[in-house]
């Protein structure tokens, strides 16, 4: 394998200074988008869907569990699938205690197409704790461009409550949600990467197809 160099002290802290200055930039670069999606206009949410629960049926209002603001992880579960996602599980994986997003009156839930009967037994396996809502029967899933003729896809919503009314205020998918996963984040700031073949890395470094080594946490060997 073809390691770094190998450096003095003094030339490392050189080095890395002179990285920090970009790194910097791209900060004040990812605040300027912060404030940017803070002024999105949002739309009005007219249908009323209802939902399946850990404590029953529930409207979108309801999913916010009287707090102001809601995200919510659209987790590819299909009805009748014996295949779990390995990047959604991995992402679910990364997400942090809910305590600090409810203190910011903001609530972080999961949604799948899947029945309830058939999340129930992948989250204890997982051993997941946040609320993990089905939407099975409805048209949510598809009226928010999660499903089409060509499949269904993950992604990630923000809603904002305004007494019953509520509007959805930003949505990204495919690697915007995956740039809000520690997992990635973490490989991304060690010398041998996240080891897929897209990136640019230095000769010698291992690479491989992208994607083929997620697995669930169960499943990895070893």
């Amino acid at each position: 394998m073809n390691l770094p160099p190998v450096v003095s002290a003094q030339e490392w802290q050189a080095a890395r200074e002179r990285l920090l200055v970009r790194e910097k930039e791209a900060t004040r670069a990812r605040d300027v988008l912060a404030a940017e999606r803070r002024r999105l206009p949002m739309t009005r949410i007219e249908q009323k869907y209802v939902f399946d629960g850990p404590a029953g049926r529930v409207s979108l209002a309801d999913v916010f569990e009287g707090r102001r603001q809601l995200v919510v992880y659209h987790f590819m579960l299909t009805p009748g699938s014996s295949h779990h996602c390995e990047g959604c599980s991995m992402f679910v994986d990364n997400l942090g205690h809910p305590a600090h997003l409810h203190a910011r009156d903001t609530t972080l839930a999961l949604i799948s197409r899947a029945p309830r009967a058939e999340i129930t037994p992948f989250q204890e396996r997982m051993g997941w704790t946040l609320p993990w809502y089905s939407s099975y029967g409805t048209d949510f899933n598809p009226e928010f461009g999660l499903t089409s003729e060509a499949g269904e896809t993950f992604g990630l919503s923000v809603f904002l409550r305004d007494g019953d009314d509520v509007y959805r205020t930003y949505f990204t998918t495919g690697r915007g949600v995956e740039a809000l996963g520690s997992n990635w984040t973490l490989l991304d700031l060690t010398p041998l990467g996240r080891q897929e073949i897209w990136e640019d890395t230095p000769a010698g470094r291992p690479q491989g197809t992208p994607y083929s080594w997620w697995r669930l946490h169960d499943d990895y060997d070893g």
